[in-house]
């Protein structure tokens, strides 16, 4: 997700000519996507915010648009353009500087206007515009505007699908206020993975010393943000990792053992985030009168599944049980070393289940640059007091996954679907 996640070198045909008209269908449908997502949910499901790193729904919908209005249909259609609502470009933009002024994002819930049917209005005239200019470039533009033009809409799609995401956890969190405890959905939605396998062992898998690569390594035409750029050599010590995720039972032991209480366990600054916090147990855990644990999730408060993976974890509570567990957490060079070796169909769990804490901190990889421009603004000027998170989550969109992928959050994020992976030097 500060989402913030990821900046982009999206990478098109270097052809005499893209099909534009390709990318259409696959842009529709990602549009469609996030408002399947909001169906269910009441206007005023759509414009509460339940904290500052959070936001509201109808402004994720409405954000993804501005994006590609303002990247897309203000570059490409010159004095022609006409924006559909002059205020939106303040309202909307998150943290683009080179665009010029942003609304508070901690005071995005006090937006009660734009209704959320304006909003959907806004979204329905961007992509009609889109498709429009994609038929008109196809058809009158050189190959080089198209490529243009096809990098730009590929990014924006990626970038919608990073939204899908963080739409799913931020409706979350604003639920597990609600001393009602509504769902969001009562099964699964077909828009994203099943929930999470049943964990059933765990053992280690071992990993001599290697001089391995790390990064994006894809054809031309595949799609990867800049923050997974270049790809680079770097060496690895021996180590073993993990081959199943951390369980909700395994966490259990840990808080049962008196985790949350032990100083020893914790960073210094996780130490005094969890006592200022008064944090005892994960963020949606609660017990209930017979003190059996109980989950908030989508589709509500139940039962704590102890076989599942855990999820929304801090990187501080990460840090912490793996000390607990007599083991650590993994590099993400040791991550994406075990995720593409020869025996990652060992790893069942490394995608579609929960992102994955790593000890490294997010920083740019050696020879790393930003893209030119505002747009450049998406991931590079990050780059700094976060730490990176590997894999992808039940909640992420299908075919938004690949082993070079960089998530990266603040040490106390909770409420994303992030969960343990340990590894032990050898």
């Amino acid at each position: 997700m500060t989402l913030g996640n990821a900046g982009q070198t999206p990478q098109t045909p270097q052809t005499s000519q893209v099909d534009l008209l390709s990318l259409v269908p696959q842009f529709l449908a990602i549009r469609a996507a996030s408002l399947a997502l909001a169906s269910g949910l009441t206007e005023e499901d759509c414009c509460v915010q339940s904290m500052p790193d959070a936001s509201p729904t109808k402004w994720h919908l409405a954000h993804t648009s501005w994006f590609f209005e303002t990247f897309i249909l203000e570059k490409f259609l010159g004095a022609q353009f006409v924006p559909f609502h002059p205020a939106f470009k303040v309202l909307f933009n998150s943290y683009y500087q080179g665009v010029g002024e942003q609304f508070t994002r901690a005071r995005r819930g006090l937006l009660t206007r734009p209704s959320l049917a304006l909003v959907c209005d806004y979204r329905a005239h961007v992509e009609a515009q889109i498709v429009a200019l994609a038929q008109d470039l196809q058809a009158h533009s050189e190959s080089a505007q198209q490529r243009a033009f096809a990098a730009l809409l590929v990014l924006g799609m990626q970038h919608e699908q990073q939204h899908q995401e963080l739409l799913l956890t931020d409706i979350k969190h604003l639920f597990s206020c609600n001393p009602l405890f509504p769902a969001w959905r009562v099964l699964p939605p077909t828009a994203i993975p099943s929930a999470p396998v049943e964990v059933k062992t765990q053992p280690w898998q071992e990993f001599e010393a290697q001089l391995c690569e790390i990064g994006f390594h894809g054809a031309r035409q595949e799609f990867c943000f800049d923050n997974e750029l270049p790809r680079h050599r770097q060496f690895i010590e021996p180590y073993a990792l993990q081959t199943r995720l951390v369980s909700n039972q395994d966490f259990a032991e840990f808080i049962a053992d008196g985790g949350y209480l032990r100083a020893e366990l914790w960073l210094a600054e996780g130490w005094d985030w969890r006592k200022r916090e008064q944090i005892e147990h994960p963020i949606y855990w609660q017990q209930d009168a017979a003190g059996q644990w109980l989950e908030f999730s989508l589709a509500g408060l139940q039962s704590l599944p102890l076989h599942l993976p855990l999820l929304h974890i801090s990187y501080f509570e990460a840090d912490a049980y793996a000390r607990w567990a007599g083991a650590r957490l993994p590099t993400e060079a040791e991550w994406e070393a075990a995720a593409t070796c020869a025996e990652a169909a060992k790893f069942a769990d490394m995608f579609g289940q929960a992102w994955q804490w790593t000890s490294s901190s997010y920083a740019p990889y050696p020879g790393f640059a930003c893209s030119d421009g505002a747009v450049g603004e998406y991931n590079g000027k990050f780059m700094v007091n976060q730490y990176v998170l590997r894999g992808s989550s039940c909640a992420t969109p299908v075919g938004h996954t690949r082993s070079s992928y960089r998530n990266f959050f603040a040490s106390h994020a909770r409420w994303q679907f992030s969960g343990i992976r340990l590894a032990r030097s050898l």
